[in-house]
């Protein structure tokens, strides 16, 4: 079980440092930089929900007003998350960057955030 989790953690960190190595930009175009190659659109999405509880906490801060920490918490992880799917989507393409980065964000049946990231898979070379 312990070297199924270094392994694991191992796995992770080599992810982290390739994935680290796509640019994601929401500009057309990257300053400094030429696009050789297209490789078409990716994306990346996660749907998440929140516990009943904390559902019913977020109702009743409705009636007072106010951040709800608990969704702006979801939300900014989801959108994490998103990038980094993105990412892996980019790197199995062989692309080295992402222009033209979107977020959309959809609720499902009042349960659950659907967030998705997207753009274009390229390579860039500096010019």
């Amino acid at each position: 079980m312990r070297l199924a989790l270094a392994a694991a953690r191992r796995y992770r960190r080599v992810m982290d440092e390739g994935l680290d190595k796509i640019l994601v930009t929401t500009m057309n175009d990257v300053p400094g930089y030429e696009i050789v190659t297209v490789y078409g659109e990716v994306f990346g999405l996660i749907v998440r929900a929140r516990n009943v509880f904390s559902n019913f906490g977020a109702s009743l801060r409705t009636l007072v007003g106010g951040e709800v920490g608990g969704y702006t918490t979801l939300l900014a992880d989801s959108r994490n998350h998103a990038i980094e799917r993105l990412r892996m989507a980019a790197l199995e393409k062989g692309a080295n960057a992402v222009v033209a980065m979107r977020f959309d964000c959809n609720e499902i049946a009042n349960l659950m955030s659907e967030i998705a990231a997207y753009g274009t898979a390229v390579t860039i070379r500096k010019k």
